[in-house]
């Protein structure tokens, strides 16, 4: 029998809850405006911690965007899922009623899933022991929410995969999501992924000293660490005919992507196992290394990360590497939303002509090499044609999605 063959697949909407911004337009306004999403943690006591910064989102209500989802029954990483696929869909131009009529599903990633529920249930354990415990969280503390509040609130009948690799989930999910469309499985994808800021996770980086003093400053010569934050970014995704047909936006096409495991260590990054990703991400979309116009870096802000990442990059370009910029110098790190929201950034960058910058370097570090690129300061008027987004997680995981300007 011969081959069916392979459907494009483009980027329709994109969607946005985060401390720069709610709704892609705010999110990407911030972005070319180099705005900082850090401020003092409100969410919690933090008083016990060294550092006391993370990028929260302030001022979303869920209720302003979720029509289905009802707040109370959900949790905070979930109710951001949900408003962001919601304002992705409507971005994209879909009308809820024939989407929900239509081959679609979800694919959201996530870290920590909803971290801040097991939080207030641990408390309520320790308190008075499991007969104690609230069955109303005890329900929505499983991470399987994420993408089910999102098929929910969009009624979507499609499978809902919610993916747990860590700070990589988001482009695991693009991923996915683009495999689905590709091959007739499905028609639209609404994905991304989501995260919320908690105790918990504060405290993991807190203790492992990885979170910096003041702000996050990827590629820094002073670079100490990073910012937790949270958020929710999605995209949707869907058949390039499909989207031709009825005149939709498109603001970039899925070109391709890779997933690898170093397989090595828990947290250290691995610059064989990132360079070999880069290639695979290449192969899969069909590029060579000069047609790169610009990398999302994961640029955490840590010097193993930073060093590790820009190593990888230079193992594959060699003395071509395009500019390299980290949207965390911003954002801060949303864990399973992280390259998700790098996504937003390549798409935006792609459609509106520009790269985002690395906002917090002031003098960057000369082991990475004089020549790197890393848009320092304040974005950049450029018309990038093909774009990369880095995503990488303890565990190893590593997950680079190739995007193209539409042709």
């Amino acid at each position: 029998m011969p081959e069916t063959a392979l459907r494009r697949v483009a980027v329709t909407g994109l969607g946005a809850v985060s401390s720069l911004g709610i709704g892609a337009r705010a999110f990407t306004e911030s972005l070319r405006a180099a705005r900082s999403g850090i401020s003092p943690i409100r969410s919690f006591d933090a008083s016990g911690f060294d550092h006391t910064q993370a990028g929260e989102v302030h001022g979303f209500l869920p209720g302003e965007h979720l029509k289905r989802v009802t707040p109370d029954r959900w949790g905070r990483s979930s109710q951001f899922a949900a408003a962001a696929a919601r304002l992705a869909v409507e971005d994209a131009g879909w009308d809820p009623k024939e989407l929900s009529a239509a081959r679609a599903g979800s694919a959201m990633g996530t870290t920590n899933g909803e971290a801040r529920v097991f939080q207030q249930l641990t408390e309520q354990w320790l308190g008075t022991g499991p007969n104690g415990l609230d069955p109303r969280l005890v329900v929505q503390a499983s991470a399987d929410r994420i993408a089910a509040a999102v098929s929910t609130e969009l009624r979507l009948r499609g499978e809902a995969q919610t993916f747990g690799t860590a700070c990589a989930a988001s482009n695991y999910a693009i991923g996915y999501g683009s495999d689905q469309i590709r091959t007739g499985t499905t028609d639209v994808m609404v994905v991304g992924g989501a995260d919320a800021v908690n105790r918990a996770t504060h405290a993991g980086f807190h203790r492992l000293g990885a979170i910096a003093p003041e702000m996050c400053r990827p590629f820094d010569k002073e670079r100490a660490g990073i910012m937790t934050a949270e958020g929710g970014a999605a995209l949707v995704l869907e058949a390039w005919d499909s989207a031709v047909a009825r005149g939709a936006r498109i603001y970039a096409e899925v070109l391709g992507y890779a997933i690898t495991c170093d397989a090595k260590h828990p947290t250290q990054p691995d610059r064989n196992g990132i360079a070999e990703c880069i290639r695979r991400a290449h192969r899969s979309a069909a590029v060579k290394p000069d047609e790169i116009d610009y990398i999302c870096a994961h640029g955490t802000g840590t010097i193993a990360n930073d060093s590790t990442e820009v190593a990888a990059v230079r193992e594959v370009f060699g003395d071509e590497v395009p500019p390299v910029s980290s949207i965390k110098s911003m954002l801060g790190h949303t864990m399973g939303a992280a390259s998700g929201f790098g996504a937003l950034a390549c798409c935006a960058a792609l459609h509106e002509g520009f790269l985002p910058p690395t906002a917090t370097v002031r003098t960057p570090d000369p082991a990475l090499g004089s020549d790197l690129d890393c848009v320092a300061g304040e974005a950049r008027e450029a018309r990038p044609r093909i774009v990369e987004n880095h995503g990488f997680a303890f565990g190893g995981n590593n997950a680079i999605v190739i995007l193209g300007r539409p042709q």
